[in-house]
């Protein structure tokens, strides 16, 4: 079984969802359980996948390789490293949690949970492929149920944000879809393996493509494609109004497993095969990153709506990612692929939270509560604990993974990172006076009666608590897991780099 326990992980959610559609739709409770037992499996699964791997190598492990459509070189090829065993393991944990984030679903739940199940398995493929045709394939798969998640069961204004998605996110897969068939043609054998095409990297330097440098074309395409999904300003503003209109849960996938995806592909393609433009663009990655994080968080600061908060706070949060990548040093490497992880922790747990306080008040606006601690005492410490985590407090996931983020940064550029952690005191701001207006003070009258977390809420929640305190307090077996790919990207990029004279 252990030879093809990615292709199971990975397609275990299809089989569930093809079973819950052959659920009569009156079982509620066939549905809702036969989708939690089915992520729970992966879940299994993926933590056996982190026991059977080998945290020394930066090899390529449990492979599964095969000859697909032979005529033209696509191959199923599947294997993970230090670099996707920690999205793996997230994506899975994510997944099983937001099920009972969607326990109060009450349109179509048949239609939801099957749907749910079709975008765990885009997402899983994404992190398992190693040939570029079968990750674009799962890359797009992933575009249909979340258009109908957000179209069909979100808010009021649910087929505009729907729309606004699809359409970002389609004009990003194009020029993906473009720079995948440059590397495809330009390749000699032509080929879509990605440890091919790395190995290759050096003639994608040289070549033409429209009379330009082809390596730096074809970043660019792929940089477009994989920034409109972190997202990197001036890409970004799909994201806060989906994140508004989305149902509970699919925020939380949204915000802990899809962006992860745009800084993914940038470490999983960009960096190992165009490596001489990775390090050409490594200072307006830079940029970009410091713009994220001040942007970010001055657009969450003048927000009224908490969950449009926690949104913009995801675009500022995912711009330590993009510094640390711009730095290609070890320490940056490592912490930015740590803060995706501890990201998607703390922002599944923030939304979680948004979603509690919005099921019982039918609101979220932060100006009208006031007080509500003192009829929801576990619920405010919950959030006590979920803004401290995401303000970067020492002690929490996030303070480790930001703080090698600036530590790999500041040799590189110094005074971007200087300017970066304003990031740190506007994120302590936005979080605490959000607080302050929600939970302290005196109590608001209209929720004297407001109802208390409940133990199902608690559930979803309690995991990702621990995960977090534990990796603020004892980071080591999560970057023991990623170091040495990790560690061995920064070097090839960097050797690549010295043999160009960059």
């Amino acid at each position: 079984m252990e030879n093809h326990l990615l292709s199971i992980v990975t397609f275990l959610p299809i089989f569930g969802a093809v079973v819950i559609a052959l659920v009569p739709r009156e079982k509620l409770n066939w549905i809702r359980w036969g989708a939690a037992a089915i992520t729970g499996l992966q879940l299994i699964l993926a933590i056996w996948i982190l026991k059977v791997f080998d945290f020394s190598t930066p090899e390529v492990q449990l492979v599964e390789h095969y000859a697909w459509i032979p005529d033209f070189n696509i191959e199923f090829f599947m294997g993970i490293d230090g670099l996707s065993a920690p999205m793996v393991l997230l994506t899975a944990l994510l997944s099983f949690l937001a099920v009972f984030t969607s326990w109060n679903i009450e349109k179509a739940q048949k239609g939801y949970f099957a749907l749910f199940l079709l975008l765990d398995a885009g997402m899983m493929g994404v992190f398992v492929s190693l040939d570029f045709f079968l990750f674009y394939i799962f890359w797009e798969v992933m575009l249909l149920p979340m258009y109908f998640l957000i179209g069909i069961w979100g808010g009021p204004q649910r087929e505009y944000a729907a729309i606004k998605f699809f359409l970002y996110t389609l004009f990003g897969s194009v020029l993906l879809l473009l720079g995948m068939l440059a590397l495809y043609f330009i390749s000699e054998p032509h080929t879509f393996n990605m440890l091919i095409l790395a190995e290759q990297s050096s003639q994608f330097g040289k070549g033409l493509l429209l009379g330009m440098n082809a390596g730096k074309v074809i970043f660019i395409l792929l940089f477009v494609g994989f920034a409109i999904k972190v997202p990197i300003f001036p890409f970004h503003t799909w994201l806060p109004l989906a994140h508004v209109e989305a149902p509970t849960a699919i925020s939380v996938i949204l915000a802990g497993v899809l962006l992860k995806m745009g800084t993914y592909g940038f470490l999983r393609i960009s960096f190992p095969i165009l490596k001489e433009a990775a390090i050409w663009f490594a200072l307006p990655l830079a940029i970009l990153g410091l713009i994220n994080i001040i942007y970010g968080a001055m657009a969450a600061l003048a927000q009224r709506d908490l969950k449009k908060m926690v949104a913009y706070s995801s675009v500022s949060h995912m711009g330590f990612v993009l510094l640390g990548m711009a730095a290609l040093t070890p320490a940056g490497m490592n912490g930015a692929v740590f803060q995706m992880f501890n990201h998607g922790t703390i922002s599944a747990m923030l939304f979680m939270l948004v979603g509690v306080v919005y099921d019982r008040a039918h609101h979220r606006d932060i100006e009208g509560f006031g007080g509500i601690a003192k009829v929801v005492p576990i619920y405010a410490g919950v959030t006590a604990m979920a803004f401290f985590a995401g303000l970067g407090l020492p002690g929490f996931s996030g303070f480790i993974s930001e703080a090698l983020c600036f530590i790999g940064a500041f040799p590189v550029f110094t005074w971007i990172t200087i300017f970066a952690t304003l990031g740190i005191v506007l994120n302590a701001g936005y979080f605490l006076w959000a607080y302050q207006r929600i939970f302290m003070g005196e109590l608001n009258s209209k929720y004297e009666n407001l109802e208390e977390i409940n133990n199902r809420e608690l559930f979803a929640l309690i995991p990702l608590a621990i995960i977090t305190f534990f990796l603020g307090v004892y980071p080591t077996p999560m970057l023991n897991l990623m170091s040495s790919s990790l560690n061995h990207l920064v070097e090839v990029v960097k050797s690549a780099g010295m043999v160009a004279g960059l």
